[in-house]
């Protein structure tokens, strides 16, 4: 398949968390990274992220350990095109190999002047590929029927509910866990057009969701899954990008964190451009590795 791309990465001390393990922000960088050249491949001109569909972690991964990646394109429509992307893990010394998690990745293709390019339609030759090509369709229409079910929620008056309590606590105020932070974009955290890369706004994303779900739980959290990412604009080197995040609510072994991003150009006075938000489930894990009770959250 001309589109796939093969990435092998070694983890290293620098990459890590506490617990040294790979940091899921750096993580989706590297994804990030490999299903944006696959789309340039397939396309031939730069291409931006517009989206990351819900990725579940299986697994976490250790220093000295090799994360392996392949992207490949499953299907271009006029402009867009899904990538699917596989992240394994390999232990050199045993050669155990474990699969962390499925993503796929909608790019679009842009010209030097900033318009969208028409694609040329991708020919699926092995039965996998046929399947996903044919499946790329469903999902697409559940990506954009995925915008306007939110806006409906957010429509309705949310019910009057008692807040619970647990182990004889009391809920902790969500206004504790908010967590506000800001990022001056530079030329290492942009592509050749200037434009900054979007598992860099992934990553910086995750890092202020950890944060607010680790004011929750006074502890280190594990992030779980990720609900779908969709960029609604670009931002560029110069600018500055704040991060907010905040606990939406704590289910018994669980939490949602909800993170957005913000961009203002060189003139902070002007109003901030929405540029992404997410929702990321968090657990805590005990001594044995099973998950803890969590604190209520009152809103």
């Amino acid at each position: 398949n001309p589109t796939e791309v093969q990435m092998s990465q070694l983890v290293l001390p620098c990459h890590t968390n506490h617990r040294n393990e790979l940091s899921t922000g750096q993580l989706l960088k590297w994804i990030d990274t490999a299903a944006c050249l696959s789309a340039e491949r397939h396309a031939g001109c730069p291409c931006v992220t517009a989206s990351m569909d819900d990725i579940y972690f299986e697994h976490t991964i250790s220093v000295g350990q090799v994360v392996n990646i392949k992207a490949k394109v499953n299907r271009a429509f006029n402009s867009s095109m899904e990538v699917g992307i596989q992240v394994s893990y390999e232990d050199l010394c045993s050669g155990k190999h474990c699969s962390i998690c499925k993503a796929y990745a909608t790019f679009v293709a842009q010209s030097p002047s900033g318009s969208k390019v028409r694609l040329q339609p991708l020919t699926p030759q092995t039965e996998e590929e046929k399947i996903e090509y044919s499946i790329a369709a469903e999902r697409r229409r559940m990506r954009l029927a995925h915008k306007d079910t939110l806006k409906d929620l957010l429509t309705r008056s949310p019910p009057d509910t008692e807040l619970e309590t647990r182990d004889g606590n009391g809920a902790v105020p969500a206004e504790k866990t908010r967590v506000e932070s800001v990022e001056l974009v530079l030329p290492p955290h942009a592509n050749h057009q200037g434009n900054t890369f979007g598992g860099q706004i992934m990553a910086w994303m995750e890092n202020v969701a950890t944060i607010a779900a680790s004011r929750l739980c006074h502890a280190h959290p594990t992030l779980r899954a990720i609900e779908m990412f969709h960029f609604r604009g670009p931002s560029q080197v110069g600018d500055r990008l704040v991060l907010k995040a905040i606990v939406n609510n704590a289910f018994k072994n669980s939490m949602e964190v909800g993170v957005s991003a913000e961009a203002y150009g060189r003139e902070m006075s002007v109003s901030p451009r929405h540029i992404n938000s997410a929702f990321m489930t968090f657990e805590v894990l005990d001594q044995e590795g099973r998950p803890r009770v969590l604190p209520m959250v009152a809103p």
